[in-house]
């Protein structure tokens, strides 16, 4: 189905900002939670909470995001993304200003976090209404692609701030410098208001298949989310300084942005091939995304080994792999449902809130209690898990789409 129209195609300047503010609103959005765990080896100091205590603020701050999605994705079919991507921007600024200020102990640091949940919810379901409806058809892929490349931005610019900033002046400016950044990704939120419109009724046919993919999406957004998180802290135990774990966090997030934009080009190329009749349609991104999420396997399990080679490689590969799809397959539901894209992403988006609340727990009282080895561990099997589960939802796609 082709969801941009004619006229935008020819757009090029304006498709290039409208993925640039995209992209801005999702980095600020996301940027609290993973300057948190970037962070934790100074706030677990300064607070006084271990590695259990770190999953638990994260998984409750993914848990809030998860009860937030449906509801914030209807909001912002209705009022449309002009506005809801400025709410976001300003309140992520707020909230990361207050912890720069306000977050004195564990619980005001939870309480803090907690409030930027539906931020993050708001500021990704109004950049991928944006783009749905402002980017050319043609470019779609790579858009977000592009979008979801502010996950590994928010990580690298987390962990550049470990040793620029909270081991230089402390841990509360790199929070305020954070709360600047939002204010400025305001300058590039959308002018014009994007909104959905009326759905037709077909947008729930694939519900099912949604579902399941969002179940393995869950599944792939716990370890990854606890990568983010952990890797850092992980780092540290095993004998590297606080300042080169920052920076292997800060290489894991580039690679992760390029691959995010490889894949999101990839997308239109066989988008292309298929408008031409050259290609395959129907599951192929998520077939891509299953592959995506075994090979990347293989990362994780590489981060249960000692040495820091195993490190370097098993960063790479967990992020490059096991942490580059999110862009695709929000691309794949967009192109599946181009009546209400929003909406349609949110009810994926419960999995991968719901994965974030449960996976940082997890792997949080593992590494408490078994050691980050075994944490890792499991990670590459859930991994594998959400890849099967992943290829599943795919053939329910391929079923649907021979109705």
């Amino acid at each position: 189905m082709s969801i941009a129209t004619g006229s935008r195609t020819s757009q090029a300047p304006s498709a290039f900002r409208v993925a640039a503010g995209a992209v801005a609103v999702t980095t600020v959005s996301v940027l609290p939670v993973f300057l948190t765990g970037a962070l934790s080896v100074q706030l677990s100091a300064d607070l006084g909470f271990d590695p259990a205590g770190l999953g638990l603020v994260v998984a409750l701050y993914f848990g809030v995001s998860a009860l937030c999605s449906l509801p914030v994705g209807m909001l912002v079919e209705r009022i449309g993304s002009r506005w809801t991507s400025r709410i976001a921007a300003l309140g992520a600024a707020a909230l990361m200003a207050a912890l720069a200020l306000f977050a004195n102990s564990y619980a005001s640091l939870v309480a803090l976090l907690l409030c930027t949940s539906w931020c993050n919810v708001m500021g990704q379901l109004s950049s991928n209404l944006t783009l749905a409806r402002s980017v050319p058809a043609r470019r779609m892929g790579l858009s977000f692609g592009v979008k979801q490349a502010a996950i590994p931005t928010a990580t690298l610019l987390a962990g550049i701030a470990v040793p620029a900033i909270a081991l230089t002046v402390g841990w509360r400016w790199a929070y305020a410098i954070g709360a600047v950044l939002a204010l400025a990704a305001l300058t590039l939120c959308p002018r014009e208001n994007a909104q959905a419109p009326a759905q037709t009724g077909k947008g729930d046919r694939a519900t099912a298949a949604l579902g399941v993919i969002g179940a393995a999406s869950g599944l792939a957004a716990g370890t990854a989310t606890a990568l983010g998180i952990f890797l850092v802290a992980a780092a540290v135990e095993r004998g590297v300084a606080p300042g080169p774990a920052g920076l292997v966090l800060t290489m894991g997030s580039v690679i992760g942005l390029s691959m995010r934009l490889l894949h999101g080009w990839l997308a239109d190329r066989r988008e292309e091939a298929r408008r031409t009749g050259t290609g395959r349609s129907g599951g192929g991104h998520v077939a891509v995304v299953a592959a995506s999420l075994a090979a990347g396997a293989i990362g994780f399990a590489l981060l249960a080994m000692p040495g820091t080679p195993a490190l370097v490689i098993g960063t790479v590969l967990a992020f490059g792999l096991g942490w580059a799809w999110p862009g695709l397959l929000q691309f794949a539901v967009v192109r599946l449902n181009p009546a209400a894209p929003a909406a349609a992403t949110s009810i994926v988006q419960v999995g991968v809130y719901a994965g974030g609340f449960a996976g940082p727990i997890a792997f949080g009282w593992l590494a408490t209690h078994t050691g980050f080895p075994v944490a890792w561990s499991v990670s590459a099997g859930v991994m594998l898990v959400s890849a099967a589960l992943m290829v599943v939802g795919r053939q329910m796609l391929l079923a649907h789409a021979r109705r």
